[in-house]
C-alpha cells in the first residue's frame, strides 16, 4: 500500500497519528467531563464544546498563514505540537479554570500543527503526481489510527479510572508525535523550511511570543464568547465568518492577479469548501450530542460479553477508516488508471449523501427501540459506517485538492481555511 511513496510520508503519518491520539482522546472525554465532573448542563456543555471546536478549526487559518510567511512548516509543526502537549497537562489542574486554559493552549498548538503537516504531505509530491490522492488516503489512515487508539485506550481510561489519567495520556501521546517529527525531519527532502531565513530571524520569536500571549484571549472567548449575542448569533460566529472572508479575499485577490486559470481554481476551491462545511457541521456531532446519546440512549452491550463506554462508541469511525482506507486508496488509483475515477465534485456529493443516510439509519434505530428507549448498538455502528465511507469520499480527497488548486505560496493559509 505504501510502496513507491516518499519516505517523508511515513514521518508525517506517525507524527499525525499521535497528534490525533492527543486530540481525539481529549475530545472523547470533553463533554463527559463537562457534564459529569464539572456538572454543567447539556446546553452549557454543548456551548463549551462548540466554542472549543470552532476555535480549533479557526486557528489553522492563522497557523497556516504564519507558516507560509514567517516560520516555515517544520518549525510551525514542532511549536504547535509542544504547545498542544502543554495544554493537555494544564487540564490536569482539575477545575474549569485549568480546563479552559488548557483548551486555549491546545487551540493555539492545533492551529500550527494541523494545517501545516497536511501541507508538508502535499509538498512531498510533484504537480500531477498520480500517487498524491493515494498518499493522502494513507496519511488519512494515520489520522484515524490515532483516533482509534484514542477511543480504545485514552478516553476509556479517563472514564473508568479518572479523567485526569485520560488527559495526561493524551499529552504524553502528543510528545511522542513531536519526537517522531523531530527525528524524521531529514526524510522530508528539504520541504518545510521558512520562506526566508532573514524574515524568520527578524520575526520568528515575535510570532512565538504573540501566539503564547493569545492563550488568555482564547480563554476569554471560550468562557464568555458564547454568551455575547448580537443579531441572534454569538461572538464566535462573527469571528469565524470574519476569518473566512479574510482568507477568501486573499485567495481571490491572488487568483485574479495570476490570471483566469488561477482564478477559476480558487473559485472551484471555495465552492467545494461550502460542501465541506455542511459535511463537517453534521459529522462533528460525534463528539457532543452523539456521545451523550450513546451514554443515555444506546444499549452498549457487545453480544453480552462486555459493555462499551460512551466514549468508546466513537471507535467505530476510526476503525472503519483503518479497515477501508487502504481499499479506497487502491480504488482511486485503479479507477484513475482506467479513466473511471469520479471527479472531485462527484465524490463530495456522494460523501454528503452517505452522511445523510447514516442519520436515517439512526432514526430507524430509534423507531425500533424497546420500551426502555435504548437503541441497539448495531444501528449506531451502521450510522458510523456510512459516515466513514462518506468521509473517505470527501476528506482525504479534499486535503489533496487543496495542495493542487491553491497557490503554492499560500498552501498553508488555504489548508487552514479548509479546516475552518
Amino acid at each position: 500500500m505504501t510502496s513507491g511513496h516518499p519516505r517523508g510520508l511515513y514521518v508525517c503519518f506517525g507524527a499525525e497519528m499521535f497528534e490525533r491520539l492527543c486530540y481525539y482522546g481529549m475530545r472523547g472525554l470533553l463533554v463527559l467531563y463537562l457534564t459529569k465532573a464539572l456538572l454543567q448542563g447539556d446546553a452549557q456543555a454543548y456551548l463549551t464544546y462548540g466554542a472549543y471546536t470552532s476555535m480549533v478549526y479557526a486557528a489553522p487559518v492563522w497557523g497556516g498563514k504564519l507558516a507560509d510567511t514567517v516560520l516555515g512548516y517544520k518549525r510551525a509543526i514542532m511549536f504547535g505540537g509542544i504547545v498542544m502537549a502543554i495544554g493537555e497537562f494544564l487540564i490536569l489542574g482539575g477545575n474549569e479554570f485549568w480546563l479552559f486554559l488548557g483548551m486555549s493552549a491546545i487551540i493555539i498548538g492545533n492551529g500550527y500543527f494541523k494545517a501545516n503537516i497536511s501541507t508538508v504531505v502535499g509538498k512531498l509530491y510533484k504537480d500531477g503526481d498520480p500517487r498524491q490522492d493515494s498518499g493522502f488516503t494513507i496519511f488519512y489512515m494515520g489520522i484515524n489510527l490515532g483516533a482509534f487508539l484514542a477511543t480504545l485506550v485514552v478516553s476509556p481510561l479517563g472514564e473508568k479510572i479518572g479523567f485526569q489519567w485520560g488527559f495526561g495520556l493524551a499529552g504524553v501521546g502528543m510528545l511522542v508525535g513531536v519526537a517522531i517529527f523531530f527525528f524524521g525531519q531529514g526524510k522530508l527532502e528539504g520541504h518545510g523550511e521558512p520562506p526566508s531565513m532573514e524574515i524568520y530571524k527578524k520575526y520568528g520569536m515575535l510570532v512565538y511570543a504573540v501566539s503564547l500571549l493569545a492563550i488568555p484571549a482564547l480563554f476569554a472567548l471560550i468562557k464568555y464568547g458564547p454568551d455575547i449575542i448580537f443579531l441572534d448569533q454569538n461572538l464566535l460566529f462573527y469571528i469565524l465568518i470574519g476569518l473566512l472572508f479574510f482568507v477568501c479575499f486573499n485567495l481571490l485577490r491572488d487568483g485574479f492577479k495570476r490570471g483566469p486559470v488561477a482564478r477559476d481554481r480558487i473559485l472551484v476551491l471555495m465552492i467545494l469548501m461550502t460542501f465541506n462545511v455542511v459535511f463537517w457541521a453534521l459529522f462533528e456531532q460525534a463528539g457532543s450530542s452523539l456521545t451523550l446519546f450513546a451514554d443515555r440512549n444506546v444499549d452498549r452491550s457487545v453480544f453480552g460479553w462486555f459493555s462499551m463506554t460512551a466514549s468508546q462508541t466513537q471507535v467505530f469511525n476510526p476503525l472503519f477508516i483503518i479497515l477501508f482506507g487502504s481499499i479506497f486508496s487502491v480504488m482511486w488509483v485503479s479507477l484513475a488508471r482506467i479513466g473511471k475515477n469520479p471527479n472531485i465534485p462527484m465524490k463530495f456529493g456522494l460523501g454528503i449523501i452517505q452522511l445523510g443516510l447514516g442519520y436515517l439509519v439512526l432514526l430507524l434505530g430509534i423507531k425500533v427501540a424497546g420500551t426502555d428507549a435504548m437503541v441497539p448498538l448495531v444501528f449506531l455502528g451502521l450510522m458510523y459506517l456510512l459516515h466513514t465511507t462518506g468521509e473517505l469520499f470527501l476528506s482525504p480527497i479534499g486535503l489533496s485538492m487543496i495542495t493542487k488548486l491553491s497557490p503554492k505560496h499560500m498552501t498553508g493559509s488555504a489548508m487552514g481555511a479548509w479546516f475552518l
